[in-house]
């Protein structure tokens, strides 16, 4: 199934017009006619079955014929990851984050980060097109940068987990994982946590967490969590 997105139509929607650029994608480069059928969603958990009445390279119009309500999974993944020093491995993780089925992700600014400034401008490309190729119904949630500390005073619900690279008492994250609960996983950049950030967060009730016995990258650590999650819940 190929999925196109739109975050405007909702179930109460009958038809919908492709803006120019997708309307050009859509006739010329995929060579749909009138009468293909379209499945969009809105990435709030609605699959819509289309039809075009209208294939034009300018403007493609679809008439809704069916919409399929996929219910929200009964856990979800926070994924607080630093930015790495180049760009395109935090954009890797935020793919393949999506891919394996995060829920919502914050970037943060830790003591130890190299980066300080974050782009984000593609990060929202990258995630909605990860959404489209696993066929997935839900686009993650991207939040704006926080600093780690600021993060640190809010209220979060569920389990919540940091993976530091300090020799002190730790627990597999597997093995900390309870099924079905919202979990919240803090991820550092490449020179790690601070002590005192560490210390900040297990005062906040933050657990300490290993990711396996070898030391692994910002963005592997995050998909080596990410999935972890997933497949304790599977």
């Amino acid at each position: 199934m190929q999925l196109f997105y739109a975050p405007d139509i909702d179930n109460e929607t009958n038809e919908f017009v492709f803006d120019k650029e997708e309307s050009k994608h859509i006739v010329k480069v995929l060579r749909k006619l009138e009468g293909s059928i379209l499945h969009i969603t809105n990435g709030k958990g609605f699959l819509f079955i289309c039809e075009i009445f209208l294939a034009s390279e300018k403007k493609c119009v679809v008439k809704i014929n069916e919409s399929q309500f996929t219910e929200a999974r009964k856990y979800s993944i926070h994924m607080v990851v630093a930015p790495t020093k180049m760009n395109d491995r935090y954009e890797w993780f935020l793919e393949k984050a999506a891919e394996i089925g995060v829920d919502e992700i914050t970037p943060i600014i830790c003591d130890h980060s190299e980066r300080k400034i974050i782009k984000t401008e593609r990060f929202d490309k990258i995630l909605i097109s990860a959404m489209k190729q696993s066929n997935q119904m839900y686009l993650p949630v991207l939040n704006e940068p926080i600093k780690l500390t600021d993060f640190l005073s809010k209220e979060i619900s569920g389990q919540k987990f940091i993976a530091h690279c300090e020799e002190t008492d730790k627990v597999e994250l597997k093995d900390r994982i309870k099924t079905q609960k919202n979990y919240t996983l803090l991820i550092g950049p490449e020179g790690d946590f601070s002590t005192n950030e560490i210390n900040k967060a297990l005062a906040n009730g933050y657990l300490p967490v290993a990711l396996g016995n070898t030391r692994l990258r910002t963005e592997t650590a995050a998909i080596v969590g990410c999935h972890t999650f997933v497949l304790a819940n599977n």
